[in-house]
């Protein structure tokens, strides 16, 4: 039963699966040594105290507090985020790409997410190949999305599309043979390349069936690049807008493992859920307005300034709606960050694809404007820890300049490339062997007599 369960992970179109073969050979090898580094380091450190709790921190949302292991990407709040410890724009340098001084594509992230390295020209080649062939959706699965009604919001459409696959989970079959604990990774494994490699056709899918023709939806195109063919079937042709896309599903792929989309898809696979279900729920925390909806915070801030300036804006009326918004109690979206202390490496690589490709757009510009003058003034009231930009300041002003102006879909791309971080997490997860997430909770009475003894 075993081998019957992962017969489609060896043959795949009646060929031999060498690509993911050979990934998953290196894996077991990368994934042997860091079993024993985490034992012996366990053994020696086990009792060690790494931070300190507050009362503020427990009821502020556990923020900042130390509890769990991500193997994945870590946050450093003054060089940004890191891929298994390397810098974004080192990333930007050394991944493979489809042309010279292009963007990475996303298949060298995974790689790269998973193994700690990135891959050969050979390597990456076959594994292109691969994601394509494990991308294919069923005519059922397929036919489920088609019948989603269009006015359901998307990314309620992407978390039940995730989960029209689910019966399809290496992981579960697996595990219902009796499959040993250790051999966790390796159906998991599985399960991380599949979903990964459907969630753009699901996306797609997603997209026409709310704004387009959902049965006229292209092809996939076995010659594209993962984010060529996801670009290709939302219906753009624009090869620069496939650029974008290499870009945006890059840096936007993991964010350390405390956000709520990679925490919940962590803690909800803790229990062993498999990774079709523990992704779908990390996609209905991404879906909340204080996280993945973000980016439509800050287009529409930028729209909302265009409305009362028109294309004429100036400088002092930048000044003036900062003082506005402040002034009404609330803050200016995309500016600031909990961890980070400054200006955000991921909207510096938009800033920097912006200038490269996009002229005489009034929009993008406004993003640089502010960019040159919000930050002196929010740093001007003594109140703001970061006043430099995230991530989501100006990826809306991006996607609208190509044409893609749909605001309540841009969460889904995000998904999108947020599955290829927080996949191999889930990898590397089961690979170590951690255990359910289960930490300590309090009701006000007992939190407030821990807070009376220690003051004693």
């Amino acid at each position: 039963m075993m081998q019957k369960a992962f017969q489609r992970s060896v043959t795949v179109t009646g060929r031999r699966n060498f690509s993911a073969a050979a990934l998953k050979q290196r894996m077991e090898s990368v994934i042997a040594d860091r079993q024993k580094e985490v034992i012996a380091f366990r053994k020696e450190h086990g009792e060690t105290v790494v931070g300190e709790v507050t009362v503020s921190q427990i009821i502020g949302g556990m923020r900042g507090i130390p509890g769990m292991l991500y193997e994945t990407s870590k946050l450093d709040p003054l060089e940004g985020i890191a891929y298994r410890g390397t810098k974004l724009f080192d990333i930007r340098d050394k991944a493979p790409r489809t042309v010279e001084g292009g963007e990475p594509i996303p298949e060298g992230i995974l790689w790269l997410l998973l193994t700690g390295e990135f891959p050969t020209d050979s390597e990456i080649k076959d594994f292109k190949e691969e994601l394509y062939r494990r991308g294919e959706l069923t005519t059922a699965e397929e036919d489920t999305i088609k019948a989603l009604p269009k006015d359901m919001h998307a990314m309620t459409q992407f978390s039940m599309g995730v989960l029209a696959c689910q019966p399809r989970s290496n992981f579960m079959a697996a595990y219902q043979s009796g499959v040993h604990k250790t051999k966790y990774w390796e159906s998991t494994f599985e399960d991380c390349l599949d979903v990964c490699a459907k969630v753009s056709r699901i996306a797609a899918l997603i997209y026409q069936n709310k704004y387009g023709d959902v049965n006229a939806i292209a092809d996939r195109d076995a010659s594209l690049d993962y984010s060529g063919n996801f670009a290709n079937q939302l219906g753009f042709k624009d090869q620069q807008f496939w650029e974008l896309m290499r870009l945006y599903l890059t840096i936007h792929a993991d964010h350390e493992g405390g956000n709520v989309s990679a925490h919940a898809c962590h803690l909800v696979g803790s229990a062993l859920s498999d990774p079709y279900l523990s992704f779908s729920a990390g996609m209905n925390g991404l879906a909340g307005p204080l996280h993945g909806l973000a980016n439509q915070e800050c287009l529409n801030y930028l729209l909302r300034f265009k409305a009362k300036y028109g294309e004429g804006w100036t400088r002092d009326n930048i000044k003036e709606f900062v003082a506005d918004t402040l002034g009404s109690g609330k803050v200016v979206p995309g500016y600031g960050h909990g961890v980070l202390r400054k200006t955000d490496p991921r909207f510096l690589l938009q800033l920097e694809y912006a200038k490269k490709h996009i002229k005489d757009d009034n929009l993008v510009d406004l993003v640089l404007a502010n960019y040159e003058e919000i930050p002196k003034l929010l740093d001007a009231t003594g109140k703001i820890k970061n006043p430099w930009p995230n991530v989501d300041c100006g990826s809306g002003a991006l996607l609208m300049h190509y044409g893609l102006t749909q605001h309540d879909y841009y969460t889904v791309m995000f998904g999108v490339a947020r599955a290829f971080g927080v996949m191999p997490a889930q990898v590397w997860s089961r690979a170590l062997g951690l255990p359910i997430e289960r930490p300590n909770s309090f009701d006000l009475e007992n939190l407030r007599a821990k807070a009376q003894a220690s003051k004693q």
